[in-house]
């Protein structure tokens, strides 16, 4: 199958070169030609590298791995070489702005997309380009699954159809493993940590409930999974973010962490939801 990947950081990256070693050929874009090298990890042979869309539009299935607050403008030139293929959004995160889901702003911005699929679950970049074994949620269709399945058959896939509730778990697990790297440093003890972790996970589940989520979803991979990974290890960006904060250092690249928080307390307040756990840290860090 022929493979269109959108966005070239880390784990668009890692991506590409999974669908690669999946045995699909590979189309690869990246804003302004600029891509992560993943030093120390070759780049398979049927990885081919662009700056133009127009390169992508033939491929038969598209994976959009834009960081969250690039995501609507990535969509919005999307469309001008969209062709009908099933999309499988792997952007962890919301927009802070509006309160919205990836899938939710893709389908405003290419409505004509009727396939639209989402992957999330544990994963470091740069082990996933190296080939250690790890698995995701894969939610959507039919169609999209089965896509998933052809394009990332090197990853152990589980299955769902709970969209909302598989973007919620990525999106909560950011905000949540920034709020934990923090606490690591600033709060009186493990069992205090432990319990505003859970408090703050707790509000995002309830959430999730009311926006008509399942409540298994947040036990799977996506859930439970991804939370313990990024909530628990220094290679977290979130992680290492929320302790760098804590101490008043500066961070450095992305941290979908504090686009998260931020966008999880603005839908809350849409849907008239009480997360007085997010907002109390959100106060604490100042973000």
């Amino acid at each position: 199958m022929k493979i269109g990947v959108f966005g070239a950081g880390a784990w668009g990256t890692a991506l590409a070169y999974t669908c690669a070693k999946s045995g699909n050929t590979v189309i690869h874009w990246g804003y302004n030609g600029v891509f992560d090298e993943m030093d120390g990890v070759a780049r398979p042979g049927d990885v081919s590298r662009t700056d133009n869309m127009e390169d992508l539009r033939d491929c038969e299935y598209w994976l959009i791995v834009t960081p969250a607050a690039f995501f609507r403008e990535t969509a919005q030139k999307m469309r001008t070489v969209y062709m009908g293929q099933p999309i499988l959004i792997c952007t962890k995160g919301m927009e802070a702005k509006s309160g919205e889901f990836m899938s939710e702003i893709l389908k405003t911005e290419i409505p004509e997309c009727k396939n639209i699929g989402v992957l999330s679950g544990p994963q470091f970049a740069r082990e996933v380009a190296n080939g250690i074994p790890t698995g995701s949620t894969l939610a959507g269709d039919e169609k999209v699954r089965a896509g998933g399945h052809s394009a990332l058959s090197a990853l152990y896939l589980q299955d769902s159809d709970d969209i909302i509730g598989t973007q919620l778990c990525g999106v909560g697990k950011n905000a949540v493993s920034l709020i934990s790297g923090f606490l690591t440093v600033k709060s009186n003890g493990e069992n205090e940590r432990a319990l505003m972790f859970t408090r703050a996970w707790d509000e995002i589940v309830e959430l999730g409930v009311k926006m008509g989520a399942e409540c298994g979803t947040f036990l799977g991979l996506c859930g439970i999974g991804d939370l313990f990974l990024s909530a628990t290890s220094p290679t977290s960006r979130n992680f290492s973010a929320g302790m760098s904060i804590a101490r008043g250092e500066e961070y450095t690249g992305t941290v979908e962490g504090i686009f998260a928080l931020n966008g999880l307390i603005r839908r809350a307040e849409q849907l008239h939801n009480k997360t007085p756990v997010l907002i109390e840290m959100k106060e604490k860090m100042k973000i």
